[in-house]
């Protein structure tokens, strides 16, 4: 008998190939590649391209959804025709079955008539039988019945037999028609599973996409204001960001926070809570400090974007800062609260925000899901904030120690 594949394996393979490992982008999460702005031209030529990228997903999305419902109709379409491959299997066996008892039946009735027929010819029975016909016509007609026995029986058996074959023949090939079956819906569902995956890249990247539009929404509308302010009322798009609103000059850096602890220096590392190997950590983790922690501009310069809530890094920061003349990019995530706006301009005394990272986790039922605890995570990138932050810009603070568990009870601890 052919094992079958029955609705709990089948089942079971279904439910195995639709469990996806969904990892969390590591922070920041890196979405559109858009330049950096100079001028407010910039600003809105990105924003506009950040909007033609947004819909792009969106088709995408409706196109790989597409795909997937085609993928599940095949799926089920194969799924029908495994079990009445089964059904037909099973009909196939029962025929066989069946024909066997009938060839071993005529079997046995013609081992009895050759029996018979050999008795007959050893006592001169079959002889007389023959023999005592009255006519030529009579003798015609039972020699024909003999050889009718005889050769219907053998008819029937070369049918029967070549019956069987036909039915074993057809069990082999609806067994490999069950094989083949069994192959295609494995590839099918290998195929939903990166349709699947190909889907949710598509959802962090259009939500990424969403948070950039916000920002740079916000961005644009402050540095319009500031252009009409200037020029008379005039949008300006040739204006240079820096004349509409120049960016605090720093001679050096102070910490964010006034002690601390690396609990998770910048670099590669294996992700804690996800757990994947090889996950670039884009700033450096400080812990030892309670949630509500005020926490400081590391440099003077101008808030540049927010981002509330956001599923990997919570309510997240950006600060453009000049520090030597050179342009830099602050970023802190995890905060719990946020006390600026964006094109607010605040020194390194400025309170930006508090310590959170703790009861905004989602471990602890937050909203949070690139956290386990109570910290702030600071990094620094090369050039000004332009509503993503590439990890190819993002550098180790400027003579920060970058050390676990390197720790500091002042501001002003060596910097560089």
């Amino acid at each position: 008998m052919i094992k079958k594949v029955g609705k709990k394996s089948f089942s079971f393979l279904m439910i195995l190939s639709v469990l996806f490992v969904y990892v969390v982008t590591p922070i920041p999460v890196e979405a559109a590649q858009i330049k950096d702005p100079q001028t407010l031209g910039d600003l809105q030529n990105n924003l506009a391209d950040l909007k033609k990228q947004k819909a792009d997903n969106e088709a995408q999305q409706q196109k790989t959804k597409e795909e997937i419902n085609a993928k599940k109709a095949a799926i089920k379409k194969a799924e029908e025709d495994i079990t009445q491959a089964e059904i037909d299997i099973e009909n196939a066996e029962k025929e066989i079955e069946a024909s066997n008892e009938r060839i071993e039946g005529l079997k046995e009735q013609t081992e009895k008539i050759m029996k018979a027929l050999q008795q007959l010819q050893s006592q001169n029975v079959y002889v007389e039988y023959v023999s005592d016909s009255s006519s030529i016509t009579e003798l015609v007609m039972r020699l024909a019945a003999i050889e009718q026995i005889t050769s219907s029986n053998q008819k029937n058996l070369e049918e029967l037999k070549a019956l069987i074959k036909k039915n074993e023949q057809l069990k082999i090939d609806l067994a490999q028609k069950q094989k083949d079956l069994e192959k295609k819906i494995v590839d099918y569902q290998n195929a939903i599973e990166s349709l699947y995956g190909n889907l949710e890249s598509y959802d962090k990247f259009e939500l990424d996409i969403d948070s950039q539009i916000k920002v740079l929404e916000e961005r644009v509308n402050y540095y319009t204001k500031l252009s009409k302010e200037q020029y008379n009322g005039k949008v300006v798009a040739s204006a240079k960001l820096t004349d509409l609103e120049p960016v605090p000059y720093n001679a050096g850096w102070l910490k964010p926070l006034k002690s601390g602890r690396v609990t998770s220096p910048e670099g590669y590392r294996t992700h804690p809570v996800t757990g994947a190997q090889y996950s670039f950590h884009s700033g450096i983790d400080i812990g030892g400090n309670n949630e509500g922690t005020p926490v400081y501009a590391a440099a003077a310069g101008t808030v540049s974007g927010i981002i509330w809530r956001y599923k990997c890094g919570g309510n997240m920061l950006y600060i453009n800062v000049t520090v030597g003349g050179k342009q830099y990019t602050t970023f802190y995530y995890h905060l719990l609260t946020i006390n600026v706006k964006v094109g607010d301009i605040v020194r390194q005394d400025t309170v930006i925000g508090t310590v959170g990272g703790g009861s905004t986790s989602s471990s602890h039922g937050g909203y949070d899901t690139c956290t386990t605890g109570a910290h702030l995570h600071f990094g620094v990138m090369n050039g000004y904030y332009s509503g993503s932050t590439p990890t190819s810009r993002v550098i180790v603070p400027p003579g920060f120690n970058n050390a676990k568990g390197y720790s500091w009870t002042t501001r002003t601890a060596y910097y560089g």
